[in-house]
């Protein structure tokens, strides 16, 4: 099927979502037992961790990690989010910076100023959420607002509406900073997060048993397997290990002098829609297939710009001594093929 759909229904009895381009699944989302990221707690400061710079808090979802904390002693209470999810028998990642994120706008506590989205570039646009960013606020309101890159084709009732219902939240919470340890908001479910974060144009789907009609399990089928093709007999080979996930690519059958920069190329435009798809996070090798170092800059520009377009945090490292390419990339999902276990 020709255009955008997304299909919201359930996986093995979790609420799942998924993201189809001319019928070829882009994104899935699929809930899991673990704390979200996004949920906000009030937690306890439990004990530092000496030369790291961080600190053991208690939550009521187990023990957490906070990183570069200052001034936080045993005892003391403190807003926390949950970051991203936690590698096995590891603490939960969270940060002091509190973010209250919706479809239209995110809403920074203490962190003063009005920004919107540079991907909006139409002055009159520009104008236009200003005006409404001057009705719902006050000059004087101590929270920051970012406008995201959907207010450009929103309607102006729906965005004033979005800046007020996440200024309220963030009040709300801000105020929450005395007592014991608490779960004062949960991270979006998959159907909520499809809706914040999928905004182009796309068909909705809420049947139940839309996965099966449209191809959706066939799809999550095809993740167990460790191979993808690229075309013209070229494939990458994608599997986690407990230090790192490795991926390599080979050419097949083509022998061709340009076989290699070929196949390396369908790895960068690929490979983000792959690490999602399965949800692999942490460091990942790329044992690319053979081909002059002078094509490796054609080679990042790819990967850079297949990235740009990911919205999960990915820090391109660059090469090692033995030619192989590092990646960086944040957990911010568990590994499918662990979710539906």
């Amino acid at each position: 099927m020709k255009g955008a759909q997304i299909i919201l229904d359930h996986l093995n009895g979790r609420e799942a979502a998924a993201h189809l381009v001319d019928g070829k699944l882009q994104d899935i989302l699929v809930d899991t037992d673990a704390p979200r990221p996004g949920t906000i707690y009030r937690a306890t400061a439990d004990r530092p961790v000496k030369g790291q710079g961080g600190m053991f808090l208690k939550t009521p979802d187990g023990p957490a990690f906070l990183r570069q904390v200052k001034g936080l002693a045993p005892g003391q209470t403190i807003l926390v989010q949950v970051t991203g999810f936690a590698e096995e028998g590891k603490a939960i990642p969270v940060t002091q910076k509190v973010l209250f994120k919706s479809r239209y706008a995110i809403v920074t506590p203490d962190a003063p100023g009005r920004n919107i989205s540079r991907s909006i570039r139409d002055e009159d646009v520009r104008d236009t959420l200003l005006g409404i960013v001057h009705e719902v606020m006050d000059e004087d309101d101590n929270m920051g607002l970012i406008l995201r890159s959907s207010c450009a084709t929103a309607e102006a009732g729906e965005v004033a509406e979005d800046i007020d219902a996440m200024l309220t939240l963030a009040r709300q919470v801000s105020a929450e900073t005395e007592g014991s340890v608490e779960t004062l908001v949960e991270g979006d479910a998959p159907h909520a997060e499809a809706w914040r974060e999928w905004t182009d144009p796309a068909e909705i789907v809420t049947a139940a048993g839309s996965f099966e009609t449209h191809g959706v399990l066939d799809a999550v089928e095809d993740l167990n397997d460790i191979s993808v093709s690229l075309g013209g007999g070229a494939s990458l080979f994608i599997e986690p290990t407990r230090a790192l996930v490795a991926v390599d690519v080979n050419t097949g059958r083509d022998t061709s002098p340009a076989a290699g920069l070929k196949a390396n190329m369908a790895t960068a435009r690929e490979l983000p829609r792959q690490l999602s798809l399965r949800g692999l996070g942490g460091q990942i090798t790329l044992d690319l297939a053979p081909m002059p170092k002078k094509d490796r800059r054609a080679f990042e520009s790819a990967l850079r710009s297949a990235f740009r377009a990911d919205t999960i945090d990915t820090t391109l490292v660059g090469w090692t001594p033995l030619g192989h390419y590092e990646l960086q990339r944040k957990r911010a999902r568990l590994p499918l093929s662990e979710v539906l276990k």
